[in-house]
């Protein structure tokens, strides 16, 4: 791995563990060791977050309820409690903020730090995220889990591997190889889609992936190309960025293939929504403008929007996105498509400033 001394950076990726589920079982004990979904009940609704206990049978976010219920038919279904998670994060933030202003929250319960420099003049970053752990721990009760690396994207796969109550490190020296072994759906960014297109191509891991040449790349994944040419080698140079605002939160996929069926693209736009609830859920905003983004096979780009008056709820996601769909036929076979929410929350409602991160196939237009 060849980076300059200049280049090389020390970043933490904190991430929460099941947190609103833990801070559920926190302030009521009863819960404690039981499967706990956040969000929904057994009839209907979605699942914004699954404990630990629940996701051994497989519940998650972004689950509708009454599959969350089959799944697990012993699990308990609590509202959520926004405030009170904001009241934690705020917590968790201060925390933080001790020890470096180069903050970049995605959402309540995770966020980089860059600790290249930092208040304490510590020069160990896994002792770093080993004392912020500690006091997350301390001040609130919960468990935190971190990753430590030299850039980001390496920081936040970090964090994934000892989970839950863990912490990893991925030096520069052992980034190459570690890439190479990994599966390419655990890379972050590469989702189910994305994971079974490159497989088509042969790709099950970072070795795989390096074999392939930028312009392949660029040509099968458009502008993600470049990304994913970049994050196999270890590069990532995007600083930690404090103080970032949203002003939207969308989904997209690009298919290896043109459809045109409704029924097929029904069904596409099924699993991006899917991921845009996951999404939403994620960064607990709400937004009044629901745009449908449509990428033909000739790559013009038509985009459909809907915008209320009052905050879109989750539930209300889907049809609106199937009358955008239907709001008129289809031009030609189609190459991309994405959901949309934008008309955000941010200033009036969500003053934690956070937001996700995305990594998304295309750049959202």
């Amino acid at each position: 791995m060849k980076t300059s001394t200049h280049e090389i950076r020390k970043i933490i990726h904190v991430d929460m563990d099941a947190f609103y589920a833990s801070v559920e079982q926190l302030d009521q004990p009863a819960l404690m060791g039981k499967p706990v979904a956040v969000g929904g009940n057994k009839e209907r609704g979605v699942v914004a977050a699954a404990s630990y206990e629940a996701r051994k049978y497989g519940v998650r976010s972004a689950m509708s309820s009454r599959l969350a219920a089959q799944k697990c038919p012993n699990l308990i279904f609590v509202p959520p409690r926004f405030e009170r998670y904001r009241e934690i994060s705020h917590q968790i933030r201060e925390i933080f903020y001790s020890y470096t202003d180069l903050v970049e929250p995605l959402s309540l319960d995770e966020a980089f730090l860059d600790v290249t420099e930092n208040k304490k003049q510590m020069a160990s970053a896994i002792l770093i995220a080993r004392q912020i752990r500690a006091a997350i721990k301390e001040s609130t009760g919960l468990n935190a889990s971190a990753g430590i690396s030299y850039n980001k994207f390496l920081a936040k796969i970090a964090s994934d591997l000892n989970k839950p109550n863990g912490q990893a490190v991925i030096l520069p020296q052992e980034a190459e190889a570690f890439l190479e072994k990994l599966p390419i759906e655990k890379f972050f960014g590469i989702g189910k889609v994305t994971a079974e297109k490159m497989k088509s191509f042969g790709i099950y891991n970072g070795f795989d992936l390096k074999q392939f040449s930028l312009p392949f790349l660029t040509q099968k994944f458009g502008k993600s190309g470049l990304h994913y040419y970049e994050i196999v080698r270890g590069i990532h140079l995007s600083p930690v960025q404090p103080d970032r605002e949203r002003k939207s939160l969308s989904a997209e996929n690009t298919f290896s293939k043109d459809i045109f069926e409704l029924v097929a693209v029904k069904e596409a736009l099924s699993d991006i929504h899917e991921e845009l609830l996951r999404r939403i859920q994620k960064s607990e905003v709400q937004g009044r403008t629901l745009t449908l983004k449509i990428k033909y096979t000739d790559f013009s780009i038509q985009t459909r929007s809907r915008s209320l008056e009052h905050y879109i709820d989750l539930e209300a996601i889907w049809e609106m996105a199937l009358e955008l769909l239907e709001k008129e036929p289809l031009k030609m076979p189609v190459r991309l498509l994405g959901l949309g929410l934008s008309n955000l929350n941010l200033k009036e409602e969500n003053q934690s400033g956070f937001g996700e991160q995305l990594w998304i196939d295309e750049d959202w237009i």
